[in-house]
């Protein structure tokens, strides 16, 4: 599977600075130009792969404030999908500013456990995340049809030990067999305890967390990925420090030494959200050069 025609694309895990703009429009819409901004920088670094910056709010309420059966942090009834789309505006745009964009979902499990079950719809989080799954599937629908090359599911949760991974693999492979487009998902952390069950997901990508924690790696070089590929996380997206381009392409060429670089989507840890637009384009930029100079050695 290749997600471009080159070696070592660059991506993004998906949030960006919010860069608030000033004037009438933005009484109309106040995050318009933070997504104008988010998709400049990522398109300015010459990022492959963009996407529409996440910048309309966190996680968890950026979708689950669109859904019924949901009012503010609390289930309240049924599930079900989004009466229109949630993301698919601010995708679009992205995509009339460059080719290559991907569609970025909170995954099912995720959500769950950020919200407060009252009602007595369901018995547990493991039935609520059954039906997210179906609700976040249209979104998924959605963004397919808008023309995006690829979709991401962000399950954070499931590094931590708090989620049931077999009700949370359910859920992903849900969605992801509803898509012709290949599926990411997104798993940030360390996976010592759940590595295993990650693998087993019916997905085209593991996008993981290595600039943080290179332990991961290891345990990558004991399995077999069978022909998927790995998103590679070579830039720490907590720390504040823009990393030089050599000590970035370092730890691309550790991952080389483990992994084939047809099978690595170079991209930062997780989002950079929490980062300021200078720390968040200075890393993009130089883990641009960094995959640039990288791929040189291995397409001459």
């Amino acid at each position: 599977m290749t997600l471009t025609s080159m070696c070592l694309p660059t991506t993004v895990v998906g949030s960006y600075p919010v860069v608030k703009g000033s004037g009438l429009m933005s009484l109309v819409d106040p995050l318009k130009h933070a997504v104008e901004v988010a998709v400049a920088d990522q398109v300015a670094a010459g990022i492959d792969i963009i996407s529409d910056g996440q910048v309309r709010g966190d996680m968890i309420h950026a979708f689950t404030s669109h859904l019924p059966g949901i009012r503010g942090s609390a289930v309240v009834g049924k599930v079900q999908p989004a009466r229109q789309p949630i993301t698919v505006t601010d995708t679009k745009y992205a995509l009339s500013r460059h080719p290559k964009v991907k569609g970025i979902l909170t995954g099912p499990s995720t959500l769950a456990h950020g919200l407060k079950l009252e009602t007595s719809f369901y018995r547990n989080r493991d039935e609520l995340i059954l039906d997210l799954a179906q609700a976040l599937a249209v979104e998924a629908g959605y963004l397919q049809d808008a023309g995006v090359r690829l979709i991401q599911i962000d399950e954070p949760i499931f590094s931590t030990g708090a989620a049931n991974i077999a009700v949370g693999r359910e859920a992903v492979n849900a969605i992801a067999g509803r898509l012709r487009v290949p599926v990411s998902l997104h798993v940030c952390g360390n996976l010592g305890q759940v590595i295993d069950d990650v693998l087993r997901i019916h997905v085209a990508v593991f996008d993981l967390e290595f600039a943080n924690n290179p332990a991961n790696l290891d345990l990558l070089s004991k399995k077999d990925l069978a022909g998927r590929m790995i998103g590679y996380g070579c830039v720490d997206s907590a720390s504040p420090t823009v990393e030089s381009v050599e000590i970035i392409k370092k730890r691309i060429e550790a991952g080389i030494d483990v992994l084939s670089p047809s099978a690595m989507l170079i991209d930062p840890d997780c989002g950079l959200r929490m980062r300021t637009r200078d720390e968040a384009s200075g890393k993009l930029k130089n883990m641009v050069v960094a995959a640039r100079q990288v791929r040189a050695e291995y397409t001459d």
